[in-house]
């Protein structure tokens, strides 16, 4: 039809050459044909997709009935390649999709089985079978959390890696389909040296692959959007060297994270549920690797609901994680900032630290997680502000500073805890924090361990055998109030330098109370008093 028109055109353009002032209408009917857009019909005009693709010009649709296409599909320009059907719900995805499949074949080939093109879009197909799906392969990872599994096996745009629905440095549309039992990533998305590019991968369900579910690597800057991810070898969404924007997503089930970021990644990861991932819900290391993780549910994950590691620096804010089996924020050898997060019933830390991780943890909730609220370790150094933080009976401490960490801790409300409120095994400062035990059967506010330095200051505290409890360490404690201790509020043993516990009032109506007690060397020690509680009216 188009080339009958074009045709028709020639012939009157040439009639009417001697006639200037038709040439004008002539271009306009011109400009109005060429901007017709056909429908292609699979198998009505063209028995298999493919041909009805070579068919297809800009703008045109390719319409597909339901079936199953042993195809492997390369898209041209500014078509769309669409199932029939409306956009009634199935079993899993959309009925049109679920009955609308692309078979790759079995093979390893060499060809994604779709491959998109410039403007395109691919809207309601299953794509399955491209590359060899093996369920021992799966099966093996899946009881390993994939700790045997290499850097590049099935990650995007890796050597050897042939994605079923390939984005290679175009922009496109990725819409309503299901990839599942491909032989490595599911939709891998990239893009190349000089070029910005940002598809749109939207409402696709991408399980059981043996890669990730959806990757983006190679500065691509996609839109991943509003898909579910679960099963896959990898991550569901992983991001290489990118800055996608990852928002309202679903992930779950994967071998590794729900969502992973490395080798300088910086995404914006946004408003996704991660749950009953083999690894972290939000995976993120290296460094150079810097997203931003935001308003993000993670919960149930075999290991932190988010990690980090390995240098990399990510802002992690207004997060829930919680349920899972080690902390709810987990930081290993990086410097991530931790603001505005919630971390509840953690099988270990609410917010943990380890490796000389370097963060500043601040205005976060962390409830009744196992071992701590806050864990800061293995030679880490943290600025801990303006948090809420409960762990209720047990051996634990609300906060433990240890293996020579460095803490300052302040304007924080420490409620409950077990041995202490703080334990320091390292360097603290510890100012301006209000502490809130249970009364004289809860034990010191602050446990301070043979070789450790701290400051305690201007605190609080309601409801602890005691405000400090230190030995053999270099001690400074000033202007804390204390009320409803039992037995000497302030103890200080052994000293390695003269101790200095001034200014600090003791709120109590035991006759004998005593407000400090010191063994060894001795510093500044006065003003030191006891006070009976104020009046009631």
């Amino acid at each position: 039809m188009k080339m009958a028109l074009f045709d028709s055109i020639l012939v009157a353009a040439a009639a009417f050459v001697s006639h200037p002032a038709t040439l004008l209408t002539v271009h306009l009917v011109s400009f109005s044909s060429s901007a017709v857009a056909e429908t292609i019909m699979v198998p009505k005009d063209h028995q298999t997709i493919q041909a009805a693709i070579n068919a297809a010009h800009a703008g045109d649709t390719v319409l597909v009935a339901a079936g199953t296409y042993q195809e492997r599909l390369r898209l041209t320009a500014h078509i769309t390649l669409r199932s029939t059907g409306e956009n009634t719900k199935g079993k899993l995805g959309l009925a049109r999709t679920e009955a609308t499949i692309i078979d790759g074949g079995g093979d390893n080939g060499d060809r994604p089985g779709v491959m998109m093109a410039e403007g395109s879009r691919l809207d309601g197909f299953t794509v399955t079978n491209v590359g060899i799906y093996d369920q021992t392969t799966w099966q093996k990872h899946f009881d390993s959390q994939g700790e045997d599994l290499r850097d590049d096996e099935g990650a995007a745009q890796s050597e050897g890696t042939i994605a079923a629905i390939s984005v290679r440095g175009v922009h496109c549309t990725v819409t309503n389909n299901i990839i599942h039992h491909n032989g490595d990533v599911g939709i891998s998305v990239s893009g190349g040296e000089g070029q910005r590019i940002n598809p749109l991968i939207t409402g696709n369900i991408s399980y059981r692959n043996l890669g990730g579910g959806i990757g983006v690597a190679d500065r691509a800057e996609a839109i991943i959007r509003s898909n579910r991810c679960f099963e896959n070898l990898r991550a569901g969404i992983g991001c290489r060297n990118s800055s996608p924007l990852v928002v309202d997503n679903v992930c779950y089930s994967n071998i590794r994270a729900g969502i992973g970021c490395r080798e300088k990644a910086a995404p914006v990861v946004r408003g996704n549920t991660c749950y009953q991932n083999r690894r972290a819900g939000i995976g993120i290391r290296m460094k150079g690797t810097a997203p931003i993780i935001e308003k993000n549910e993670c919960y149930e994950n075999h290991m932190a609901g988010i990690g980090t590691r390995d240098g990399a620096t990510p802002i992690i804010r207004r997060n829930k994680c919680y349920k899972n089996k080690m902390a709810g924020i987990g930081c290993d050898g990086s410097q991530p900032l931790i603001v505005g997060n919630q971390c509840r019933e953690n099988e270990m830390a609410g917010i943990g630290l380890r490796e000389t991780t370097q963060t500043i943890i601040q205005d976060n909730i962390c409830i009744e997680n196992k071992l701590v609220a806050i864990g800061v370790t293995a030679g880490s150094t943290a600025t801990i502000v303006g948090n809420r933080l409960v762990r209720t009976g047990g051996m634990p401490p609300v906060i433990a500073v240890r293996q020579g960490s460095t803490a300052t801790i302040q304007n924080n409300k420490i409620e409950k805890g077990g041995v202490a409120g703080i334990l320091v095994e390292g360097t603290a400062t510890i100012t301006g924090n209000t502490f809130e035990g249970v009364g004289e059967k809860q034990r010191t506010a602050v446990w301070v361990w043979q070789g450790s330095t701290v400051n305690v200051s201007s605190n609080s505290i309601d409801g602890y055998r005691s405000v400090v409890n230190a030995v053999n360490s270099v001690v400074v404690v000033t202007k804390n109030t204390v009320s409803r201790f039992r037995g000497p509020a302030i103890i200080v043993k052994d000293s390695t330098t003269p101790a200095h516990v001034y200014g600090n009032t003791a709120i109590t109506t035991e006759e004998h109370a005593k407000a400090v007690q010191i063994q060894g060397l001795t510093g500044i020690v006065s003003n030191n008093q006891i006070k009976p509680p104020a009046k009631q009216e």
